[in-house]
């Protein structure tokens, strides 16, 4: 079996290690047997949607993201209909802000976003930095989340998003509202870097689990893997945080 994942501007949009996550996802993969390809999109290349199974796009610098900005817009129609069919995408800082309405900047300009995610964004007073820890709302074990924020936006869920979780650590989408990410159909968008997935591998296998079943069917299901080394990781950040 094998399974392609489309890699989003790997050059520009890579901050705080996010490219982890694509070699996380990769590793549980491989260590099922199952071939995981990973196709590095950069601007000005075609995409075949029809031939992917995931999509991760990680954060960037306001330079990197402004150089990426009118390409990724540009693949609105043809990425927005394949989420839409549930294929899933793992969005990481200014990549969750762009699947948004817009991000209101701080002098009151609006960038328009791709507008699958139903969130908006604007620029914060205050700029969220450190560690975060939250409880999952998916269907997850254990089902806190560990991760690293570095951000100025505040983001705000709109009707048809749900967060991904709650926090007890850390500022999340807004610092208000105690909320942390947005998952709508098998789309997470979210502020957590660190990398995200290597500290937590049972979010990696629900990706995983998402794009298998809608290759095969919704009766396929991953193979059990061991995730003590991982889980070790996550364990050591609720540890240095005392929760």
């Amino acid at each position: 079996m094998q399974l392609v994942l489309a890699h989003l501007y790997p050059q520009h949009m890579n901050l705080y290690g996010d490219r982890g996550n694509v070699l996380a996802l990769q590793y549980r993969a491989q260590k099922r047997g199952i071939n995981f390809h990973v196709v590095d999109i950069e601007m000005g290349q075609d995409v075949d949607w029809h031939e992917v199974d995931m999509v991760f796009m990680g954060g960037g610098e306001d330079s990197h993201q402004a150089m990426i900005y009118e390409d990724f817009l540009n693949r609105k129609s043809r990425l927005s209909e394949s989420l839409s069919l549930g294929l899933p995408m793992l969005a990481i800082c200014g990549a969750y802000q762009l699947l948004g309405h817009e991000y209101v900047t701080a002098d009151g300009n609006r960038l328009e976003g791709i507008g699958y995610l139903d969130i908006t964004t604007r620029a914060g007073s205050v700029r969220s930095i450190g560690d975060v820890v939250c409880d999952g709302v998916l269907s997850l074990t254990p089902k806190t989340l560990v991760g690293f924020e570095n951000h100025g936006g505040q983001t705000y869920l709109g009707d048809l998003a749900g967060p991904l979780a709650h926090v007890r650590l850390g500022r999340g989408n807004n610092g208000e509202d105690g909320t942390e990410g947005a998952v709508q159909g098998h789309t997470i968008g979210t502020y957590l870097h660190g990398s995200l997935l290597p500290k937590n591998p049972h979010l990696t296998d629900l990706l995983l689990t998402w794009a298998i079943k809608r290759r095969l069917g919704p009766d396929a299901n991953l193979a059990p893997l061991d995730a003590s080394w991982e889980l070790a990781a996550h364990d050591v950040i609720l540890r240095r945080v005392k929760i």
